[in-house]
């Protein structure tokens, strides 16, 4: 599988006016950032549509993690990427361009029952932001867990376990590829995708091979 690059795929949204406006040179600069951004093989990314309503300036970017079942490509997790840029800035943001994550991932079942789940989900995000050198502050959020059980004749495992993770944090610069690069390293935690390089053993594995 090969990585998948953001460059080319798409344009940035202007709110309420799509091509009229000239976007700011630090939106531009932002966009141009996040079109760098090459995503681990099994994140697929793609360009969605941008809400319009919440800043003069919208871009966003979708991210999806499958896995073969047979013959047929099971979701395991699904998130959003959104930039809002308002130039005149906005005093809830204590800056000009807000990051707003959204994720959704089926996890370990046996989470549901960790009382200090909530708090080790929150640091992945913490975490990677330190750690890809993402220049952040006014960072806040939710984690949800909900554990389902399905009776009848409705498909799927009829026990579940999902993760659910809002947040939103202002960028300092205009380095939008490190943001983003952090909150796919939290799509990947949180689909339980080993470390990048890392391939888990499988069975055929287990007679020696190596790991890495």
């Amino acid at each position: 599988m090969e990585p998948h690059p953001m460059a080319g795929a798409g344009t940035p949204l202007a709110a309420g006016d799509d091509a009229v406006d000239q976007p700011p040179a630090a939106f531009r600069a932002a966009l141009e950032a996040l079109a760098g951004v090459v995503a681990r093989p099994e994140i697929i990314l793609e360009h969605i549509p941008a809400p319009v309503r919440l800043a003069p300036y919208a871009h966003a970017v979708g991210a999806r993690v499958v896995e073969l079942d047979g013959d047929e490509e099971v979701e395991i997790a699904s998130a959003r990427f959104i930039v809002l840029h308002d130039p005149d800035g906005h005093e809830s943001w204590h800056g000009t361009t807000r990051c707003v994550g959204y994720l959704s991932a089926v996890t370990d079942e046996q989470m549901v029952d960790d009382a200090m789940f909530s708090e080790v989900a929150w640091s992945w995000l913490t975490d990677a932001l330190a750690d890809t050198g993402a220049a952040h502050h006014a960072v806040g959020g939710t984690v949800t867990r909900t554990a389902s059980t399905r009776f009848g004749d409705l498909a799927g495992p009829e026990h579940t376990v999902d993760v659910e993770m809002r947040a939103s944090w202002t960028a300092a610069d205009t380095a939008l590829d490190r943001h983003l690069l952090a909150w796919l390293d939290v799509v990947g935690t949180a689909a339980g995708l080993p470390p990048p390089g890392v391939r888990l053993l499988g069975p055929s594995d287990r007679s020696g091979g190596a790991a890495l």
